[in-house]
């Protein structure tokens, strides 16, 4: 599985988003946060600026990116 705009490195996946204001990076990490409980894999999630959002994604108990990882990389790209 292939995920868009997420950056690659040894252990993790990462992408940066920005949003038009405070608000809207709100409402997109209560989504990442409701799909990740739903999924049981939470990213870490850095608000920075006003408006803007990294998630980074790496399953911690295997040391690395797994398929969790590529799957919740996908099924965040549709929010």
């Amino acid at each position: 599985m292939t995920t868009t705009d997420w950056q690659h490195d040894e252990d993790s996946l990462t992408r940066d988003y920005e949003f038009p204001d405070f608000k809207a990076a709100m409402w997109f990490v209560n989504r990442v946060a409701d799909l990740a409980e739903e999924r049981n894999h939470h990213p870490d999630i850095l608000v920075h600026g006003w408006n803007k959002v990294r998630l980074t994604l790496t399953s911690h108990d295997a040391g690395g990116i797994t398929e969790r990882d590529h799957a919740l990389a996908a099924a965040l790209d549709e929010l």
